[in-house]
């Protein structure tokens, strides 16, 4: 098992694959999501062959310990529900989700203990009908209608990105500050002082009732640009050069 999984993450089971480097890669893409559990309906070719292990790039443990069955019936009798990959519409009666839904369904699921299982199918022609059938539901991922077929390993790291991100604390949002610090108050204000004070050594406000403004619009400038320490020690550095000049 590999690190961040448990016993009720997902199974992702890869019917009838055709090439051994589409199962590799799609290890690589369950490994880049902390999905550990592949299973292998009746592969064409030998998941642990030099190439399958080449295109993993690092995910050889997921091949490793991949469990190959002869039938799509033996590979999920252990599993709870099971959902269904496809980008083509199907004449059967079904709920749909789409990757976003699947993923909240699972994810609910495995705090209950109930362990699921996902579904692709071979790289010509994916799923068929017969393989359906033991599927809960189908899942379609919203593509571009004029152009929706993936490869693969593209719809296993789609189908593990939205499973992974619900449980992922990144923020949206941050400011990289090797060896520095966001800049207080203190800082901020000194740094504000010094440009103001050599600005008026410099006969920068000529009009003496518009200097509040233009003050406050440096400042709005500065603020906005969500200085760090050494950003501010910069600057201080550049004014006090400027002043000599």
């Amino acid at each position: 098992m590999i690190s961040g999984a448990n016993v009720s993450d997902p199974v992702f089971i890869l019917v009838r694959p055709q090439l051994a480097e589409n199962v590799g890669t799609a290890a690589r893409a369950m490994m880049n999501c902390c999905i550990g559990e592949m299973r292998l309906v009746d592969p064409d070719e030998d998941h642990l062959c030099d190439r399958a292990l080449a295109a993993s790039s690092g995910a050889e443990e997921i091949l490793q310990n991949a469990k190959v069955f002869q039938t799509l019936k033996e590979a999920v009798e252990d599993l709870q529900k099971v959902y269904a990959t496809t980008g083509r519409s199907r004449d059967m009666i079904k709920p749909v989700l789409t990757g976003q839904g699947m993923a909240k369904e699972i994810e609910a699921d495995r705090r209950t203990g109930i362990k699921c299982g996902v579904l692709f199918g071979p790289e010509r022609t994916g799923l068929e009908n017969d393989d359906l059938v033991y599927a809960d539901a189908i899942v379609n991922i919203p593509l571009n209608p004029k152009h929706c077929s993936l490869n693969l390993a593209q719809a296993v790291l789609l189908a593990g990105y939205e499973i992974f991100r619900l449980s992922d604390t990144t923020a949206d949002k941050y400011l990289s500050m090797p060896n520095t610090e966001p800049a207080n108050k203190a800082e901020t204000e000194h740094l504000f002082d010094h440009l103001e004070q050599e600005l008026e050594n410099a006969g920068y406000f000529k009009s003496p009732e518009k200097r509040p403004r233009m003050m406050r619009n440096l400042r709005n400038i500065f603020m906005r640009a969500e200085l760090t320490s050494q950003d501010v020690r910069t600057l201080h550095g550049v004014i006090a050069d400027l002043a000599r000049r």
